[in-house]
C-alpha cells in the first residue's frame, strides 16, 4: 500500500527519513512531542509493492525509512533533521552498524522546496563544522511513493521490546535519543499510551 494520496489532516505535515533499520527510526521518531505518526516502509525504489523479503535483497533499490506525520506548530522540520542526524551515522555509506545494503542507506526524502532547501543546508553546515571525520554521504532526493511496510513492522519496537536485536541495538539508541532529545519527548504518559 502507498501513502501519496492519503490526505493529511489540516495543520499537519510530512516528513520521510532513513537511517538504517526502520524499527530504530521509527521508535525515535515517534517518542518526539509533535510527531502524530511514524509509519515504517520503503521508498526511492523501481518496483511497486516491494516485500521487506524483496527489499532485503538490495535489488528494488528501496531504502527501508519512516514516513513521519508531525503538527509543525509542536516541532519543526530544522528539529526533525537534528533528530534525523543525531541519530545515525550519515557518513556510512550503506550502512548503519551490522545493517550493509543500498537498503539502509542515510536518506531524507522531501517533500517540498523547503524540506529540500533545509535538508541540503543542514549538510552543508554539519560538513562544515567539522562534525564529523569523514563526509556526509546523507542522499537529498525528491518524495516518491512510499510504501507501507508489512504490519508487523509497524510500532516493532514497542511490541517486540525483548527480541534480541530490540534489547540490543534498538534500546541503548533509543535511551541516548531520548537523554539528547529530553526536552522534544512527549510526555511519558502519551508514550505508554500510544503503543
Amino acid at each position: 500500500m502507498n501513502t501519496n494520496n492519503t490526505a493529511l489532516p489540516a495543520g499537519l505535515e510530512k516528513a520521510t527519513f532513513g537511517t538504517g533499520c526502520f524499527w530504530c527510526t521509527e521508535a525515535m521518531f515517534e517518542s518526539l512531542d509533535g510527531v502524530v505518526s511514524a509509519v515504517s516502509g520503503y521508498e526511492g525504489g523501481t518496483k511497486a509493492n516491494p516485500t521487506y523479503k524483496e527489499v532485503c535483497t538490495g535489488n528494488t533499490g528501496h531504502a527501508e525509512c519512516v514516513e513521519v506525520t508531525y503538527d509543525p506548530k509542536k516541532v519543526t522540520y530544522a528539529e526533525l533533521l537534528e533528530a534525523f542526524f543525531r541519530s545515525h551515522d550519515p557518513t556510512s555509506l550503506n550502512r548503519q552498524g551490522a545493517d550493509v545494503g543500498t537498503q539502509y542507506r542515510s536518506v531524507i526524502f522531501y517533500h517540498n522546496d523547503e524540506q529540500k532547501q533545509l535538508a541540503e543546508k543542514a549538510k552543508k553546515e554539519l560538513n562544515a563544522s567539522g562534525a564529523y571525520d569523514k563526509p556526509i554521504v546523507t542522499e537529498v532526493s525528491a518524495a516518491d511513493t512510499f510504501y507501507v511496510a508489512e504490519d508487523y513492522h509497524q510500532e516493532y519496537y514497542a511490541n517486540n521490546p525483548d527480541q534480541g536485536y530490540c534489547a540490543f541495538v534498538i534500546a541503548p539508541k533509543l535511551d541516548k535519543f531520548k537523554k539528547v532529545f529530553k526536552e522534544k519527548l512527549k510526555p511519558q504518559s502519551k508514550v505508554a499510551s500510544s503503543h
